[in-house]
């Protein structure tokens, strides 16, 4: 899963990683090394763009980054409180559920991170860990988006939201927990953030890439990321005497 997650890099940054336009105005969220549900987020889309009037033009694309609650509320919610609990979605079963399902085939995003924080529980006992590139690179969660109107008021502003998807843990991770989330190397990205393909049942079902996920970094890190409130470069710093230096071992 992907409950917390840390976002360092500013939106000049991102668009130059992710050859997008920064798209984020001044409501970009700030340095965030404790990214957590219903916050503010940066996610990378591809649309058509839209003229004076509102009409794409299906000749070209562009592609974003844009500032979306991490959350999805599904357009047919009562209220938004329902997007706490939909922070993920599974890609094993997104494009059937009714909440995922139309963002599936329309309305994808990638989620950079700096990496993503997991549990290893031994016992009594859950220590952290930050999975990150040790190269510097962010990593790209495959993620979903929709926009939300409030229906009791009709001049409600609309709300973009978004859902990080997860797949089976893979190689070291599953030693830490049984999912985590599902990231695209660079070679996947147009297909995925493609607004004119709507059958991704295969990018759905392909494994996270094996040089990937044995490139990444698993360090232990204090409990002081337990604590939303908590909230600095510290939460990355590796404990080594945290770690279970057997973990990985045949």
């Amino acid at each position: 899963m992907c409950g917390r997650y840390a976002a360092t890099k500013d939106p000049a940054a991102l668009a130059a990683e992710f050859d997008a336009l920064d798209a984020t105005e001044d409501h970009a969220p700030a340095t965030d090394y404790n990214v957590a549900p219903t916050k503010d987020v940066v996610a990378v889309v591809q649309r058509h763009p839209r003229d004076d009037e509102g009409e794409p033009d299906p000749s070209t694309t562009v592609r974003s980054l844009r500032v979306m609650r991490w959350g999805l509320i599904p357009s047919w919610a009562k209220n938004m409180s329902i997007g706490a609990r939909m922070i993920n979605a599974r890609a094993e079963t997104a494009a059937t559920t009714s909440a995922f399902r139309t963002s599936v085939a329309k309305r994808r995003c990638l989620v950079p991170a700096d990496g993503w924080y997991e549990w290893k529980r031994d016992g009594k006992v859950k220590q952290p860990f930050f999975m990150t590139r040790p190269d510097g690179h962010s990593i790209a969660m495959a993620g979903l988006w929709t926009v939300w109107r409030d229906p009791a008021h009709e001049d409600a502003p609309r709300v973009v939201s978004a859902a990080v998807l997860t797949t089976d843990a893979v190689g070291q991770l599953s030693e830490i927990h049984d999912r985590m989330p599902k990231l695209l190397t660079p070679d996947l990205w147009e297909a995925w953030l493609d607004p004119d393909i709507e059958d991704v049942t295969e990018l759905l079902a392909t494994p996270p890439s094996p040089e990937l996920v044995s490139s990444l970094e698993l360090r232990p890190v204090s409990t002081k990321v337990n604590n939303v409130r908590n909230n600095g470069p510290e939460l990355l710093e590796r404990e080594e005497d945290k770690a279970d230096l057997t973990l990985f071992d045949e």
